[in-house]
């Protein structure tokens, strides 16, 4: 007879893959765990070497992963890659449409760019914002991707804004029917969203090349940025990505993605129970704010469920992380709720 910890029974949102999760989650060890909260950037070469030394949960493949490949060949390389582990990895991409096009960018995979969801949206309203999202989940989900880096939550209406070309440009129930409207669309389709970047990104500069302090207030935040969060969660998005921004309402001097109190926020006053994954942990935002650690073990500490990194800082990552576990800076429970979710994560999605 099996029996569940009782401090993993609770109603999130892949609960009812718990039990096989943990059944396997208590056979592991503890590198296994910890290379499972590990997305990595996928190299070049040697990937299947890569994850099988960091037991890595899975890559974000990149535009060129996708360069010169046929379809039938973007499906090999991945199942290549996933049968040759023992857990089988996630495949992530950034497919937002307009600036970041990782995939429809390469004409032997799309017979088009998608488009922003700001153009989709002026150009046809929510009804171009339907039929995209159902043809952007129809293709990843024909070439083995399992999630998807998107859509943006964030709200701008300021052409200097760095996320003003990535978001929709409309008001907050606006966005917000179209944060409903993707994340219906792609989980039925079998591809899970991503809600980013969580607070809400607003009028903050580009935190790939420096630090973005955010002054408003939470009430602001509640009034506005949540609500597009709000509406994924209710309509059941699997993911949400943390942003690198300080908001200082939330907590003084650390980036949101390294943040206790925004992992607690979204957790408790939001009921967000899927996973949460940080921006990529190799940003210019984060280099100064992960005090005596590393940033991926500062990452873990705040709450993380997967580590969002280029494939160059995975053996560091991997090796703090371990070391942080060995010597009680990191709590293992700590590391096993978040394997849990992310086994469960794979059961429900048909990944194991």
């Amino acid at each position: 007879m099996f029996d569940l910890p009782e401090e993993y029974q609770d109603n999130g949102i892949f609960s009812a893959y718990y039990d096989d999760a943990y059944r396997y989650l208590s056979k592991m060890t503890l590198e296994e765990k910890i290379g499972q909260m590990i997305i990595a950037a996928k190299p070049t070469y040697e990937a299947s070497e890569l994850a099988t030394e960091y037991h890595l949960g899975g890559f974000i493949i990149m535009g060129p992963d996708f360069a010169d490949k046929s379809k039938e060949e973007v499906q090999s390389m991945l199942s290549t890659l996933t049968n040759s582990q023992k857990v089988p990895l996630i495949y992530a991409v950034d497919e937002e449409g307009g600036t970041v096009t990782r995939i429809s960018a390469k004409p032997q995979l799309s017979p088009h760019e998608f488009q922003s969801p700001r153009v989709l949206y002026k150009n046809g309203g929510m009804a171009y914002i339907q039929s995209d999202a159902d043809e952007k989940a129809s293709l990843l989900k024909e070439l083995g991707l399992n999630i998807n880096f998107a859509p943006v939550c964030d709200m701008s209406d300021n052409k200097k804004d760095f996320i003003y070309d990535r978001s929709l440009g409309q008001d907050a129930k606006t966005t917000a029917d179209f944060i409903r409207i993707v994340t219906e669309i792609s989980q039925s389709k079998g591809v899970s969203v991503t809600l980013k970047h969580f607070p809400g990104y607003g009028g903050n500069a580009d935190t790939h090349i420096g630090v973005s302090v955010d002054d408003r207030s939470l009430d602001e935040f509640r009034k506005k940025d949540f609500i597009p969060f709000q509406s994924g969660i209710q309509a059941g998005a699997h993911l949400v990505m943390m942003s690198h921004n300080i908001v200082k309402a939330i907590e003084e001097d650390i980036p949101c993605s390294l943040s206790p109190n925004s992992h607690q926020l979204l957790r408790d006053e939001l009921g967000f129970t899927g996973l949460i994954v940080t921006d990529d942990l190799g940003m210019d935002a984060i280099s100064k704010y992960s005090g005596d650690h590393t940033a991926a073990v500062a990452a873990v500490l705040a709450g993380n469920d997967l580590l969002l990194m280029n494939n160059s800082m995975v053996e560091e990552s991997f090796d703090s992380i371990k070391a942080a576990v060995e010597s009680s800076v990191i709590d293992e429970k700590l590391i096993d709720r978040a394997v849990l979710r992310i086994l469960s994560y794979k059961y429900m999605t048909s990944v194991m």
